[in-house]
């Protein structure tokens, strides 16, 4: 008969309380994305590029590459006047100039390379071209040599001579 909440409106809700300066917001996790930087291709680059992120070369670089820990890939229509340094390196385009690839490097189907290639692991995909000398030894570390004059370990005699190869593949 009587109820005495019967024309009340509930109650509105409460504001969540502002932020102040004080408070934090929870750290984000850890990104495991990889960073690419790309130059495209109407850029012309002339000088030395260093970086910690994965590149791709659309463009045309003159000059000096060094990725050290990351991957570079020269795209089909890159072209690269420069010695480049990477963790891995993938040729799509044209590079003139010496590669070395701290784990592997590859040159595909329609990549033309005219340098030497250093690194423990080399694919030459059919089609590619190529022209300069492979040294794939991967357990000789580039820093530690034999000092001059030193015998090997196992013969008693001085190290062999080596022998350099040349290879040119060419599509046809």
């Amino acid at each position: 008969m009587f109820e005495k909440n019967k024309h009340k409106q509930p109650p509105a809700p409460r504001a969540a309380p502002l932020e102040t300066a004080q408070s934090k917001p929870a750290p984000s996790p850890p990104s495991t994305e990889r960073k690419t930087a790309m130059i495209g291709s109407t850029i012309r680059i002339t000088g030395d590029i260093t970086g910690e992120e994965d590149l791709v070369i659309e463009g045309q670089v003159e000059g000096e590459i060094k990725i050290n820990s990351h991957q570079v890939t020269v795209g089909k229509s890159g072209d690269v006047k420069a010695n480049v340094t990477a963790k891995n390196i993938k040729i799509e385009g044209t590079v003139r100039g010496d590669i070395t690839g701290n784990e592997k490097v590859i040159i595909a189907n329609s990549g033309n390379v005219r340098g030497n290639i250093v690194a423990p692991r080399v694919t030459l995909e059919d089609g590619a071209v190529f022209k300069g000398s492979i040294d794939m030894d991967p357990s000789e570390p580039k820093a530690a040599k034999l000092p001059t004059g030193s015998k090997d370990a196992n013969s008693g005699a001085p190290p062999p001579e080596e022998k350099e190869q040349n290879f040119a593949l060419k599509s046809g």
